[in-house]
């Protein structure tokens, strides 16, 4: 996954296994290989996520000239975090 550490990745991964969102399978090969898939649990969460990502989408122009008036206005510079 671009941008992100192999750290970070696998952190998010084990996290989402943990909560039975995904399933891991690890092959016995040399190097070692993992596989994630997202479990029945994991797959029900698509009803909620997609209209949200469609909100997302629908929005992302205003919600960005949002943030340039605002930014504008107090005359500051966005931060790192807020450039997602």
């Amino acid at each position: 996954v671009p941008g992100i550490s192999q750290r970070m990745l696998t952190v998010t991964l084990r996290n989402l296994e943990r909560d039975g969102l995904v399933s891991r399978t690890v092959y016995p090969t040399i190097p070692p290989k993992v596989e994630y898939r997202l479990s029945d649990r994991g797959r029900s969460l698509r009803c909620a996520i997609v209209p949200i990502a469609e909100w997302v989408t629908d929005n992302r122009e205003g919600i960005e000239e949002s943030q340039r008036r605002f930014d504008s206005d107090f005359n500051c510079a966005p931060q790192a975090a807020d450039n997602k």
